[in-house]
């Protein structure tokens, strides 16, 4: 009777170890397919990108992550690190200059040249409404002046690793500064260590009160995605030119997990922010959506440019 007993005892035990093994290999398949969707299934106008899980450090999606591209205003991620860590004083008025800067010679801005801001509002400036004049002002503001700055630049791109970086300016007008998608996730995790930095990015709206003269203008985000109540963003930055595109990089919290996004290089007003809804969509759903035919062509096109290059650089 004790052995019949026994017996059920270990078919009892054994079939609650099976239910639980069971229950955890589907628990571990629902994570890893809310961690980990079909790549395939999404759809980006972005020529580059990369989309990184900065909690597990895991890439979840990219395209081109290497390539060395024009990054545009993006730049000024790095102009508001090296202002930070020069660790001057935040309250500190400083004059708009532009004299040393040659991109910076015909560019049109409502700030007068000469009025004062305190050096804490101009960072504001340069990387929430990404003012050119502002982050050109910074880099004249530092130790040793503006080439002293384009240096110090430079120095902490290799310092991060970010070695297929180049900064020629503050600004990112300039078609050389130049980086690639998987620098730049290391510039956004060294940047998100300030919390100035991930404040400014995300905030909506400022009003700068200038002196020398006294005048008040209001400068909004560039990035518009940080007033949707949908969105828990920690950080942002676009960037344009004509040799960039549109840029975005960005962290925000998805599905309870912190993502960097860079996307580098696409066409139309919004398809940078496009990009960055498609991939909070996919994350959260599986889906992708789709991207607009111009945008789609541009992408297309784009890539048969860069294998026409690299077949000439093979054949020298």
């Amino acid at each position: 009777m004790r052995d019949r007993s026994t017996k059920q005892d270990r078919i009892m035990l054994y079939r609650i170890r099976l239910t639980l093994t069971f229950i955890l290999l589907l628990w571990s398949g629902l994570v890893s397919a809310r961690q980990a969707p079909d790549a395939a299934n999404l759809q980006l106008a972005s020529v580059n990108a990369l989309v990184v899980n900065l909690d597990t450090g895991r890439v979840l999606y990219q395209k081109n992550p290497d390539a060395v591209v024009p990054i545009a205003s993006v730049s000024k991620l790095m102009t508001a690190l090296v202002t930070l860590e020069a660790d001057q004083p935040m309250d500190e008025p400083i004059p708009i200059q532009v004299r040393d800067s040659i991109q910076m010679q015909n560019v049109i801005s409502r700030i007068r040249i000469g009025s004062e801001l305190p050096r804490e509002d101009v960072l504001q400036l340069a990387i929430m409404s990404s003012e050119n004049r502002a982050a050109t002002a910074l880099a004249h503001a530092y130790p040793g002046g503006y080439f002293a700055f384009v240096r110090a630049m430079n120095l902490k791109a290799e310092e991060l690793g970010m070695n297929s970086t180049r900064f020629v300016e503050p600004t990112g007008l300039s078609y050389f500064n130049v980086s690639t998608a998987s620098d730049l996730v290391k510039l956004v995790r060294a940047a998100r260590k300030h919390p100035e930095i991930r404040n400014m990015t995300t905030s909506s709206k400022m009003d700068a009160r200038f002196r020398k003269p006294r005048y008040v203008l209001a400068f909004y985000n560039t990035n518009r995605l940080v007033n949707s109540d949908s969105w828990d963003i920690e950080l942002s930055k676009t960037g344009y030119n004509d040799a960039a595109g549109r840029c975005l990089v960005m962290v925000s919290q998805i599905e309870g997990d912190d993502v960097a996004m860079v996307f580098l290089d696409s066409f139309g007003k919004r398809s940078h922010l496009g990009d960055a809804i498609r991939v909070k969509r996919w994350l959260e759903t599986g889906d992708g959506g789709d991207v607009p035919r111009a945008a789609a062509r541009y992408e297309r096109d784009k890539n048969k440019v860069g294998r026409r290059t690299l077949l000439a650089e093979k054949n020298r």
